[in-house]
């Protein structure tokens, strides 16, 4: 039983870390690649009035983040909901 019960703790975690990996990858394009390396491609076109290099390194970065917050939420309550250590399973609850 405490095998099984380590097997999917070992699950949980590596899907739990495989999510924010690739969360914090994109938010690493978005961020560093769009608002630095791409700056001078993406300033040839303009949203809002700005040049969208300067929007995604003032604020659409800080946009996309904000997102990936929210569905980082969204597919953990999912992934613990699969995983059964939501609150919703405590005893009790």
């Amino acid at each position: 039983m405490a095998q099984r019960d380590e097997t999917r703790a070992a699950a949980y975690w590596r899907r739990n870390l495989g999510l924010m990996l690739r969360l914090l990858l994109v938010w690493f394009v978005v961020s560093y690649g769009c608002g630095i390396i791409l700056v001078d491609f993406l300033n040839q076109f303009r949203i809002g009035g700005y040049k969208l290099g300067f929007w995604f390194a003032q604020q659409g970065s800080i946009y996309v983040f904000v997102a990936l917050i929210f569905y980082y939420a969204r597919r953990m309550a999912a992934l613990d909901h699969e995983f059964h250590v939501d609150d919703d399973d405590e005893p009790g609850a």
